[in-house]
């Protein structure tokens, strides 16, 4: 049987009751119930349905955003010599064509479903492991939060400024981590491995040459900036919060290197190598802790000493998992000023961001820490159980990250596609602020022994639970929001929105610290800070002139990029 050709590039199939289906392998077409939809982008495809001895004729088409739907049907007058010629059928096209729009109408909206559940799947498994990456950290200070609250009030009120100084900075070089994800998943595009390597040298370096830098600013002013931090009403908690910087000060250049190797695995799309290093020394910790701490009374110099150690271990580990690809993590290169500045260049935005962020919960710690040292043991149970319960949320922006560029920038591009993922972001990131919200909410709530048996702890910490639910609710969405900005390049925007939330949040914590709201007022800022954040995202991308809509290029160059 021959059919003439339609005006469509691809092949049309005709489907016989008596005749076996035939598969076009270059079509690759799918029937689902009597249709054929390409899979093919930007395709047009009709299945006909001839019998001339029952004189059916059925057609279905598919068609993408950019092409329209066929205008004319055809039937045949020869049907003896076993050929099919096309006329077309003047009466009732228009009743036909709005069939067509009808049966397309259905098949994208069921084919769309379908999309955004494979969607969902697939975001699962790509940022299942990722998530114990980004718990591994918060779970170490939540392990030293428990145990040394066992013991000494005094000491866990100390951990509040000793995780600011040790941990919150550590937020500060998150510019290398993001740096060195783009520039090793970019070379590894072009099939680039010296460019590669020369580009872990070079990260490596940096990261070694700033942790050593905040090693001896550790050393010589960390005592000060505890002073500083705490204040003269708050004295008796720097000899313990200064013996726990010094300590793991000297972790410092093992946890930028490792920062830069863990980032390396993850531009190579490994996150089962930096996922066992993480997991070994989150184990290290929290046997470290127990021994030290419960057993020898070595009390937060144990705890101390148990971190630094896992940080070391990590370290390694992440430089081994490198070792083992074909790379020289050993290896280190003097980076030249031009390769400096695409360094910082292409992170000078995620740095703002950062840097507020770092600088608000510091802020927030500040003013815990200004209201009596009760008040600060029980901001530290909190906030680091809020730290632990929100990273599940980060996954979701660094799958963002990654899914994204290619649908707003790459040779497939689809808005449409882009948007369907954002909404399958939202939607998961909208279940996971619930469910850790309630798990994060209950554990202080129910348990609150786990941390302290202080019950004037206990109680300031079930002051906060409410604003606490509301501002972990709403985290992993905003990631998922913020992540798709940074994946667009809107680089500009974002630095500008967090500086604006941070601007206004500190003069709200001055605001309920001044008129007395104490801990939850704290924490209500908190709350808006967050909330903040996810409204200005969304309004920016699903404005017209958001990066999602916006067919203007030119608009979001991916050229460099110059810090404000």
């Amino acid at each position: 049987m021959e059919l003439g050709t339609l005006g469509c590039y691809y092949r049309i199939p005709i489907v016989n009751p008596e005749v076996r289906r035939i598969f076009d392998q270059r079509n690759q077409c799918s029937h689902i119930t009597g249709y054929c939809i390409s899979h093919a982008p930007s395709s047009f495809c009709v299945s006909l349905v001839a019998h001339s001895r029952y004189n059916q004729f059925k057609k279905s088409s598919c068609t993408s955003s950019s092409q329209e739907f066929l205008r004319d049907t055809y039937k045949s007058p020869h049907e003896d010599d076993g050929t099919i010629h096309l006329e077309p059928e003047e009466e009732d096209g228009e009743e036909q064509v709005e069939e067509e729009v009808e049966i397309v109408s259905s098949l994208r909206e069921e084919s769309m479903n379908q999309n955004i559940w494979n969607q969902m799947k697939e975001i699962m498994m790509f940022s299942g492991p990722a998530v114990g990456l980004w718990i591994c950290g918060p779970l170490m200070s939540l392990i030293d939060t428990a145990v040394i609250g066992q013991g000494s009030s005094i000491e866990l009120a100390a951990l509040g400024p000793g995780t600011v100084i040790c941990d919150y900075t550590s937020y500060v070089f998150m510019f290398l981590s993001i740096a060195t994800s783009n520039m090793v998943a970019t070379s590894l595009a072009r099939q680039d491995k010296k460019e590669v390597q020369h580009h872990i040298s070079v990260l490596l370096f940096v990261g070694l040459s700033c942790g050593v830098l905040m090693l001896l600013l550790t050393k010589f002013l960390g005592s000060w900036a505890l002073i500083a931090f705490t204040g003269t009403k708050n004295m008796q908690l720097v000899p313990a919060a200064n013996t726990y910087v010094q300590i793991r000060g000297l972790a410092w250049p093992a946890v930028l290197v490792g920062m830069v190797a863990q980032s390396a695995s993850l531009g190579m799309k490994d996150s089962w190598g930096p996922l066992k290093a993480l997991a070994a020394a989150t184990a290290v910790n929290g046997i470290g802790d127990i021994v030290l701490c419960r057993y020898l009374g070595y009390g937060i110099t144990g705890a101390a000493w148990a971190t630094m150690a896992s940080q070391v271990i990590a370290a390694y580990m992440m430089i081994e998992t490198l070792n083992k690809k074909g790379y020289k993590a050993f290896s280190l290169t003097v980076p030249s000023l031009n390769e400096l500045v695409q360094i910082f260049g292409l992170a000078a935005p995620v740095f703002v961001t950062m840097m507020s962020k770092v600088a608000f919960y510091s802020l927030i710690t500040y003013f815990a820490t200004a209201m009596g040292t009760q008040t600060v043991a029980a901001h530290q149970v909190a906030i680091q159980l809020y730290c632990m319960c929100a990273v599940w949320g980060e996954p979701l922006s660094q799958t963002a990250q990654s899914f994204m560029p290619e649908l707003i920038y790459g040779v497939n591009r689809s808005l449409v596609k882009a948007r369907m993922l954002l909404k399958s972001l939202v939607i998961i990131g909208a279940i996971n602020g619930v469910i850790t919200g309630a798990i994060g909410t209950s554990v202080p709530w129910l348990f609150p022994n786990l941390f302290t048996p202080d019950p004037a702890i206990i109680s300031e910490v079930h002051k906060v639970l409410i604003p606490y639910f509301l501002a972990l609710a709403v985290t992993p969405s905003t990631h998922s929001l913020e992540g798709t900005l940074l994946a667009g390049r809107d680089l500009k925007f974002i630095s500008m929105s967090m500086t604006g939330c941070f601007t206004l949040g500190s003069l709200l914590l001055l605001l309920v610290s001044n008129r007395g709201y104490g801990l939850p007022g704290c924490w209500f800022a908190l709350v808006g800070f967050q909330w903040a954040r996810f409204f200005l995202s969304i309004r920016r991308l699903i404005s017209p002139d958001g990066i999602l809509y916006s067919e203007d290029l030119t608009r979001y160059k991916l050229g460099k990029v110059k810090a404000a």
